[in-house]
């Protein structure tokens, strides 16, 4: 694997993204209330939606996200709780990605960024890929994408993942790019 070093401290990560601003604000506060967690990133992503990501033991990380749905009820929009998280994925959040050489490359779109780190994921999980980039909900108007690296046999198996654990409702779209030239991988260079 040429993935980044690894950046997790943690073995859980939960995200909660909600409808509304200021409610998603309350629930941050009500969530590291309820148990030790470390706040990773509490923010507003298009379209005046709020996303509160949260790592660290996996029984605090459940707790906190149980408290998080209670608190923020009907605007919960999506989550995601990953008890055993792929280390790529908190990578890719902190920015650190792998490097695609001579791969395919899968581009994976969802509707909601909790999907995203969800398949994101199980596709790490399921095959020998690495994330070569993230976009989570800023600027494009609350989706996100992942974009993955690796063999076209691993892409194809990490694709069917993503498929078996992202909601169809959620997917917007995958595109799989066999040998893409390296004019088009110039884009994913960080």
């Amino acid at each position: 694997m040429n993935q980044a070093a690894d950046t997790m401290e943690y073995p859980a990560l939960a995200l909660l993204e909600v409808r509304s601003i200021a409610r998603g604000m309350a629930v941050v506060d009500a969530m590291v209330k309820k148990a030790t967690v470390v706040v990773q990133s509490a923010h507003t992503i298009s379209p005046g939606h709020f996303i509160i990501l949260l790592a660290g033991p996996v029984a605090e990380i459940e707790e906190s996200l149980l408290e998080g749905l209670a608190r923020a009820g009907d605007t919960v929009l999506d989550h995601v709780f990953l008890p055993y998280v792929h280390p790529f994925v908190p990578n890719a959040i902190a920015g650190k990605f792998g490097v695609a050489e001579n791969d395919s490359v899968a581009i994976i779109e969802t509707f909601t960024v909790a999907g995203t780190i969800r398949g994101a994921d199980a596709a790490c999980k399921a095959a020998d890929v690495r994330i070569i980039a993230i976009r989570l909900g800023q600027g494009i108007g609350g989706k996100a994408v992942v974009v993955l690296a690796g063999q076209l046999f691993d892409i194809e198996a990490a694709v069917v993942a993503v498929k078996d654990v992202v909601q169809r409702s959620l997917l917007t779209e995958i595109e799989i790019v066999p040998r893409p030239h390296p004019d088009f991988l110039t884009i994913f260079a960080h």
